[in-house]
């Protein structure tokens, strides 16, 4: 019986769940063009207004002319450059741990990680709303596999008392879709008391929480007893591409000898590495950016709880409003794409059905003045919703 794939598409159609590819025409900021339309755009992660940074961009210009434009193989074979090297020292000295093992992709470290480290006979526990990376980590590995409810330390305690083998406990630090963070004593706590090793993926949380940007992990107070197993993507906050595990001598190493993604893959070019240096430095020296941005976040959740908006309990750039339907999230994205703004609506299964929502992402690159617009065009826009639940 032949694959009846045309039945899937128009199954997700009716369903409002299609999924479309934006054409960006313009680099990343808060102004872009779309699909031929300017627009200002509150969807993407470029938390710090580092992905065009004149000084990134130059990075990237000289290392592309020092070491070339490709990584030309895996880095156990010869494509672990010197860029390579002094980015994963620098990120080490950054999470202050041992060391630090760079992944081409966010998705290629959890991956990696979570595979390497269990396996038949051991135990993996993750949080509901993990992302969907570390779920198939988990599901991947061949661990036993099970989810503990959100957030919820004494549901985890549940199942590590029935757990068996080595057991990893895997949280995201901040929830990408909620922008909650994760209550990382309590879950640390938890997980050492029964044995177990926390993982903590802090995508979100790098360059946006903490004094220094150094994330939940810094956020907190914790370190690599608390978290043994530190991950963190480089094309949100740090502006260009890429992820780092960081840990142990011996988690590294292990990573080097086991996680297949790392292994069986060219490395990224030498140049990004040079990019990703210098927006670390910027990320560590720049402390203005994090300022400005707390300031924008505060701006926004006044505006919109002033404007009866469903928020979310998120004190970090992610800021979802509640609408509620799939229909109702793509009708508002809609209306607010024609008073030109870019607002992204999230639908299932990327979020639970009934739970439908646009995911307003905040940057150090708004101003004031561009939150206001985006606040006045929901006041205007929302009422406007009202119609579909009739």
């Amino acid at each position: 019986m032949a694959f009846d794939l045309s039945a899937r598409l128009a199954e997700r159609h009716a369903a409002d769940l299609y999924r479309q590819r934006p054409l960006l025409e313009t680099a990343q900021g808060p102004l872009v063009r779309v699909d031929g339309q300017p627009l200002l755009a509150f969807c993407n992660n470029d938390y710090l207004g580092l992905a065009n940074h004149p000084e990134v961009i130059k990075a990237w210009r000289d290392g592309a002319e020092r070491w070339g434009v490709g990584g030309g193989a895996s880095h156990l074979v010869v494509g672990h450059s010197t860029p390579h090297h002094a980015l994963e020292e620098a990120l080490a000295e950054f999470t202050g741990r041992p060391r630090a093992l760079l992944f081409s992709t966010g998705y290629m470290a959890n991956l990696g990680a979570v595979t390497a480290l269990v396996g038949q006979g051991d135990t993996v526990l993750q949080d509901r709303l993990n992302h969907a990376s570390l779920l198939d980590a988990g599901l991947l590995s061949g661990a036993r596999f099970n989810r503990y409810l959100h957030n919820d330390p004494a549901s985890l305690a549940q199942r590590l008392d029935k757990a068996a083998g080595d057991t990893l406990v895997v949280t995201d630090g901040v929830f990408s879709m909620d922008g909650d963070i994760a209550d990382l004593p309590a879950l640390a706590a938890t997980a050492r008391a029964r044995g177990a090793w926390l993982l903590v993926d802090d995508a979100h949380g790098f360059g946006t929480l903490g004094a220094n940007g150094g994330g939940i992990v810094e956020h907190f107070g914790l370190g690599l007893q608390e978290v043994p197993v530190l991950v963190g993507t480089l094309g949100k906050a740090f502006g260009t591409a890429g992820a780092f595990v960081a840990g142990s001598e011996e988690l590294i190493e292990t990573l080097v000898q086991f996680a297949r993604p790392y292994i069986y893959t060219t490395s990224q070019p030498p140049a990004l590495a040079c990019a990703t240096l210098r927006s670390l430095q910027l990320l560590r020296s720049e402390h203005w950016r994090r300022e400005h941005l707390q300031a924008l976040i505060a701006q926004f959740r006044r505006g919109a709880e002033q404007l009866g908006l469903q928020l979310m309990d998120s004190f970090t750039p992610i800021q979802p409003i509640l609408v509620g339907s799939s229909e109702r999230a793509l009708r508002l994205s809609q209306l607010l794409r024609e008073r030109g703004l870019l607002v992204t609506a999230i639908r299932p299964p990327t979020v639970p059905a009934g739970s439908a929502r646009l995911r307003v992402t905040l940057s150090a690159a708004h101003s004031e003045a561009q939150v206001g617009l985006l606040l006045q065009a929901l006041a205007e826009c929302y009422p406007l919703l009202e119609p579909v639940d009739a």
